[in-house]
């Protein structure tokens, strides 16, 4: 005779009772099914440094046309900033430079890094030429100097339009690199992600030109604060709520508190964008809630993969769901 069954529901097989012992969400030798990223703070720095570029730069050119030149400025100067610092935190990550410059041998456009490499090499250098223009008006207005004075403007613009027409791309595709992963709460969100990210980024852009000008010329931010952060907040929304099971390490921890406290200083930041339209103290403040939001955001997303990561059901029950309703639907 066979053992005595054990566990939770009973079933039949060729006439003999069968037992079938309770779920575990457990895996060999107590180790994660899916490889947790063994991305350090670099990356989500990476992330948020990357998305304000691609703001600023947005910021900068709605300054341009608006003859505003005090946004212009704010934004030329900090998207080479931040993109000077993406470019810091990525090749710290990779651990040598060199291999930045290896990764431009090669143009695949099935690879999202591939794609964020060359979309950086050509970001990087028209927001460089863009805010170098600045300092036009500072060269003397005789000789050699004269003359880039006079070019400086022109060229500045151009590459001003070059980094804003680049910078919907450089907001989107980290949010399509993270999933393209196997984490199983990045993977599923791929329909989020880059809206999220792309919000993130034109909030954050928009946090600058509140700090930076007065407020008689930051109408053109404070119309991107809200459009930023409707595009961030719907999105973060759609992945706490959408994805089942996955959207828990969105909700929870460490992610839970950091996306939470995006979404509070986003609010907080559009309301006073609102509100302080002849107060510069309250704008400069809604401007650096705007930032704030932006960075909790961009790590309570990474937190939230990683934790999705090392727990093994995330990755067990969607697998059985959806194995399920293959077999109900054949």
């Amino acid at each position: 005779m066979g053992p005595a069954p054990v566990g939770g529901g009973r079933g039949r097989r060729g006439g003999e009772e069968v037992a079938v012992p309770p779920v575990e969400f457990t895996s060999y030798y107590g180790r994660p099914i899916v490889k947790a990223p063994v991305w350090r703070w670099d990356i989500p720095a990476y992330l948020f440094t990357g998305g304000l570029a691609a703001g600023s730069s947005l910021l900068a050119v709605g300054g341009q046309v608006t003859g505003r030149p005090v946004l212009r400025r704010a934004g030329r100067l900090v998207a080479l900033g931040a993109v000077g610092a993406s470019a810091v935190f990525l090749v710290h990550d990779l651990g040598r430079p060199e291999r930045f410059h290896h990764m431009l041998r090669v143009a695949k456009v099935t690879s999202p890094m591939s794609v964020g490499t060359w979309i950086l090499a050509v970001f990087g250098p028209a927001a460089g030429v863009a805010a170098v223009a600045e300092a036009a008006s500072w060269l003397p207005s005789r000789g050699v100097w004269r003359l880039a004075r006079g070019v400086l403007p022109p060229v500045g613009r151009g590459a001003g339009w070059v980094a804003a027409v680049t910078a919907p791309a450089l907001a989107t595709y980290t949010g399509v690199l993270l999933a393209n992963t196997a984490v199983p709460s990045w993977h599923e969100a791929y329909p989020e992600l880059p809206v999220v990210f792309a919000g993130s980024a034109l909030a954050s852009g928009a946090g600058v030109g509140l700090l930076a000008a007065p407020v008689g010329q930051a109408g053109p931010a404070r119309r991107l604060a809200v459009a930023g952060a409707a595009l961030e907040l719907v999105g973060a929304h759609r992945v706490e709520t959408r994805l089942g099971l996955l959207s828990e390490p969105y909700r929870v921890g460490v992610a839970g508190r950091l996306l939470r406290a995006g979404r509070a200083l986003t609010a907080v930041g559009v309301v006073g964008a609102l509100l302080g339209r002849r107060s510069r103290v309250v704008s400069a403040v809604s401007g650096a809630a705007l930032v704030a939001a932006s960075v909790a955001t961009r790590f309570g997303i990474f937190h939230g993969g990683v934790a999705s990561a090392r727990d093994p059901k995330y990755t067990v029950v969607p697998q059985r769901e959806r194995l399920a309703r293959r077999a109900a639907g054949g």
